[in-house]
């Protein structure tokens, strides 16, 4: 089955991929890999969310943020790519989190985007993940996303 028709199969429109808020590209393919820029949970241009896990987003919204932020890299990667089916595999997953100073449910932000990537790309061997709080991230947003692929 095609990354397309699963897409579809999931009810998951690909958003506009959003536009870099610095001087950088969105995503470099070098040695076989797409290396994604930051991720951030943008709709329309905005963040979807702002503020840190744990203070002024729930558990829930967290995870939320994550998984919009998946979404944008998916349609980052269709825009460099022209096709996810040029998509081996997700290698590696960082998660940012901007989260509370006592905050340790990191895995749980995390997974909002583990699950999505994995129910896309119908992972069985999974990818490789580090989830890591910080004090503050880009605009605000409460995750950033740095994924790796494999290509085809």
């Amino acid at each position: 089955m095609t990354v397309m028709r699963r897409l579809r199969e999931l009810q998951l429109p690909l958003p506009e991929p959003p536009k870099p808020l610095g001087t950088y590209v969105p995503a470099v393919a070098a040695g076989g890999m797409l290396f994604l820029s930051g991720m951030l949970p943008v709709k329309d241009g905005r963040p979807a969310w702002t503020g840190r896990v744990g203070m002024e987003l729930s558990l829930d919204e967290g995870r939320q943020a994550a998984r919009l932020a998946a979404l944008n890299g998916l349609a980052v990667a269709q825009a460099e790519l022209g096709s996810l089916d040029q998509i081996k595999r997700v290698v590696r997953l960082t998660v940012h989190i901007a989260a509370a100073l006592d905050f340790s449910d990191h895995a749980v932000i995390a997974d909002g985007a583990s699950t999505l990537l994995a129910s896309v790309f119908n992972e069985t061997d999974g990818h490789a993940r580090l989830a890591i709080g910080a004090c503050s991230l880009p605009a605000k947003m409460p995750v950033e996303l740095e994924i790796i692929f494999e290509l085809c």
